[in-house]
């Protein structure tokens, strides 16, 4: 079902500071956006030299926990081979997104989210 990690998105107070860190490192900040229509959170994609993966810095406290982003083939088809699973809480079930494909957001039972990302 899973087909490889897209990015790690994690939760930082002071999101210009983490830029600059992670940039020490070799990420390269490759996008930003707000996360809220308020603009109140920040999200920052910073890339990996590879160019193959990320890690997304946020700002938003009321998710101050890491998300895995998780590519599959097929968003709901995946939904629903789980949906009876009573160990998997769905948080969001399968929305479309602005690129034509589908997300959905699961807890797994030892409390980590991971964010499904395909068609």
């Amino acid at each position: 079902m899973w087909k490889r990690i897209e990015c790690v998105a994690i939760y930082t107070e002071e999101i210009e500071k983490s830029v600059k860190f992670y940039q020490s490192l070799g990420l390269t900040k490759s996008w930003e956006t707000f996360q809220d229509e308020e603009k109140q959170w920040r999200l920052i994609g910073m890339k990996f030299p590879n160019g193959n993966s990320e890690l997304v810095l946020k700002n938003n406290p009321n998710l101050n926990f890491s998300e895995t982003e998780i590519v599959v083939e097929n968003v709901r088809e995946t939904y629903e081979a789980l949906k009876s699973n009573p160990d998997v809480q769905w948080i969001r079930p399968p929305f479309p997104n602005s690129l034509g494909g589908y997300v959905a957001v699961m807890q797994a039972p030892d409390g980590n989210v991971f964010v499904l990302v395909g068609k």
